[in-house]
């Protein structure tokens, strides 16, 4: 038997797409067409980068952190485990803790939050500084989420962002995981290599050649 097909987990980048409250919204548009041109039609992108589901670079929130062409490509692609924490409306360590993470350096978390790309959350849950510690523990260095930001978008501290990024945890956000069971998958996530950018849309999909579950002991 061949290995499964990859599984897509982005945003689609559409002109009614959500965004961050007072961000750069999306926008394509063809700056010529081919009756124009006489060969071929062109278009431009206008955009956040932080658009979609897409990836912080430690720029975003520490002015002398790296930017995204200064990112190891690998921390994107690899085992990665995705796990459903959609009992609960505030993920902790004690969350996390009944999962098995032993060989998967890359967690995905499908929250409670319902994936609606056109739509910006009201409320969503929230992620507790304390998983810094106890993924750190586990060797995690990338976190996924299926919401805008691993803190609220109130906040002004970055709580979660500065915990995460004191770990050395990179963080990958807007994911679509409503369809994706949870499990051990193979992640390819990677971002543009954008000089000097604070993060970076990326199309991130999944793969799994056996449905293995991350089971809870």
């Amino acid at each position: 038997m061949g290995q499964s097909k990859w599984i897509d987990i982005s945003q689609p980048l559409t002109n009614d797409m959500a965004h961050f409250p007072g961000d750069t919204p999306f926008k394509y548009e063809l700056t010529y067409t081919k009756q124009q041109t006489g060969s071929v039609n062109v278009g431009q992108i206008t955009g956040s980068v932080h658009i979609g589901t897409h990836i912080d670079a430690p720029f975003h929130y520490d002015s002398d952190g790296k930017t995204v062409d200064q990112l190891e490509i690998d921390l994107y692609i690899g085992e990665a485990a995705v796990l459903d924490v959609s009992h609960t409306e505030k993920i902790t360590a004690e969350t996390l803790r009944p999962f098995k993470l032993h060989g998967a350096s890359r967690v995905l978390l499908r929250t409670s939050l319902p994936n609606h790309p056109k739509r910006f959350p009201s409320q969503m849950p929230e992620l507790d500084p304390s998983i810094a510690d106890f993924l750190d523990e586990h060797g995690i260095k990338l976190i996924g989420v299926d919401v805008p930001s691993v803190d609220p978008p109130e906040s002004k501290d970055l709580a979660a962002h500065h915990a995460l990024y004191d770990k050395d945890i990179y963080i990958l956000e807007n994911l679509m995981l409503d369809h994706v069971t949870p499990g051990r998958y193979e992640l390819v996530a990677l971002p543009l290599a954008i000089g000097g950018a604070d993060g970076s849309p990326v199309r991130a999909v999944l793969r799994s050649a056996n449905a293995q579950e991350a089971n809870t002991t």
